[in-house]
């Protein structure tokens, strides 16, 4: 009975360990909870992140061998976006496309060109969303770029509109 118990607690402290460093990895992964101290961002960086406050980035979308076709609409509302790690950004949206219609956290790569921020995914995992590789910059009031998913891919643009605050 002791050998039997004695594995037993083996087995569930291997568990405990196990979830907590998934779970650990997980919050860091999708940067959960952690955000770079707000005074360390550079002027753009900040300036970015007061632009993108209660936005909507409204545009379409085109698929490559499909020119023909009009390009289809897609929407992103933005709440806010937060710098979580070195070149890790966490765009807190709402996505109307492609059939996905929710609000989801989104951490993705970033880096700047001058000021000119850059989101640059490669074969970058989105949970519930699959794989992505996107090259997509914001100027001024306009985003442009393009995406591929799976074998699916094409080029995306719009405009950058503010939305009164959420509450």
């Amino acid at each position: 009975m002791t050998l039997v118990r004695r594995v037993v607690t083996i087995a569930a402290a291997a568990v405990f360990v196990l979830v907590l460093f998934s779970g650990g990895w997980l919050v860091g992964r999708l940067g959960i909870g952690a955000v770079v101290d707000p005074a360390s961002l550079t002027d753009a960086e900040r300036k970015f992140v007061d632009e993108m406050r209660d936005v909507s980035l409204v545009g379409s979308f085109t698929v490559a061998g499909r020119e023909d076709r009009t390009p289809k609409a897609d929407r992103y509302d933005i709440s806010s976006v937060e710098k979580v790690g070195t070149d890790l950004w966490r765009f807190n949206a709402k996505m109307d496309c492609c059939g996905v219609n929710s609000a989801i956290p989104i951490v993705v790569p970033m880096r700047w060109s001058g000021d000119t921020p850059v989101i640059m995914m490669t074969d970058t995992s989105l949970p519930g969303l699959g794989t992505f590789t996107v090259r997509l910059f914001f100027y001024g009031d306009r985003y442009a770029g393009t995406w591929q998913h799976g074998t699916v891919g094409g080029h995306m643009s719009g405009r950058i509109e503010k939305r009164k605050p959420t509450e």
